[in-house]
């Protein structure tokens, strides 16, 4: 029961009914400024050069992205992303939660195995990394504000890209420059096709060069694994995540996540894991903004 006098009680009312006209005004702004930017895709645009393309017909049906970006938009936040299929088949999309957030979206194809063996695809995903950084300006983007993401195969290839610095460095790009890594589900061993490429059992694990895993490093970009349940997952996947993430913080990264995403499978975590990829690029923009 109120025991001040009534004129603070119609005050503090009063306050409160702003307050939350004010929040209620804001949100309402917020999503009609998002609703009326207007968005435009580019297909198939090839991400080598013309000189590379012409002499190798495979290579230029495959190594083509999409950029899907905001109009009259400055300094836009862009995610680089690689599509599932165990390396050997898929094909590009946007996935759809990622459509009309302010933000572009490039989807890669790359090229598969067996037409392919390792690292070819892993170039692949380099190159078209590559491609963004050097042309996401021109469109309204800020190419210190890409985020490389995938499922499965292309949360492994999101992976080797962020943390084996060797695939940029031929492109003359730092890997740290990457704002962060968002693999979903991804291999952090030796890829099970590279495996099975060189005649070893899916069951069997391997930590090489073409392993996340193996480049293990205090000075990699923020780093965000998200896996279905463990129970769910495929062939231990979120245990070799975790094994990552706990290698992570061992050598002093201190921007390594985790997410495991209960009742999820593999195929089904990629909608929720789409929610938390939004979630960090709202926090990466608010640390930007205040340095």
């Amino acid at each position: 029961m109120w025991t001040g006098n009534r004129e603070t009680l119609i005050k503090n009312i009063k306050m409160r009914i702003s307050f939350f006209t004010i929040l209620l005004f804001v949100s309402v702004f917020t999503l009609t400024a998002q609703s009326s930017i207007a968005y435009k895709t580019l297909e198939n645009i090839p991400y080598y050069s013309e000189q590379i393309t012409c002499n190798d017909s495979y290579l230029a049906e495959r190594c083509v992205l999409d950029l899907y970006y905001p109009l009259n938009s400055k300094a836009f936040t862009t995610v680089v992303w690689f599509h599932g299929g165990a390396l050997t088949h898929g094909e590009k999309y946007i996935p759809q939660k990622l459509t009309e957030k302010g933000i572009a979206v490039v989807a890669v194809s790359y090229r598969f195995s067996p037409k392919v063996k390792c690292p070819d695809y892993i170039k692949d995903a380099a190159a078209a990394t590559a491609w963004v950084f050097n042309n996401i300006n021109k469109y309204g983007g800020d190419s210190t504000k890409i985020v490389v993401s995938g499922h499965s195969a292309g949360g492994y290839l999101a992976s080797m890209v962020g943390l084996d610095k060797k695939w940029l460095l031929d492109y003359g790009i730092e890997a740290n420059s990457i704002a962060m890594l968002i693999p979903f589900s991804g291999h952090t061993i030796t890829h099970m096709t590279v495996r099975q490429e060189r005649g070893i059992p899916e069951e069997k694990p391997v930590i090489d060069e073409y392993a996340p895993l193996y480049h293990v490093r205090k000075d990699a970009p923020p780093l965000i694994l998200v896996t279905g349940d463990r129970d769910l997952e495929l062939l231990g996947r979120y245990e070799e995540n975790a094994y990552l993430w706990r290698m992570m913080k061992i050598v002093g990264h201190d921007k390594t996540k985790i997410y495991e995403l209960d009742s999820f499978n593999h195929n089904r975590m990629v909608s929720p894991a789409l929610e938390i990829l939004l979630e960090e690029i709202k926090v990466l923009d608010k640390k930007l903004q205040s340095n």
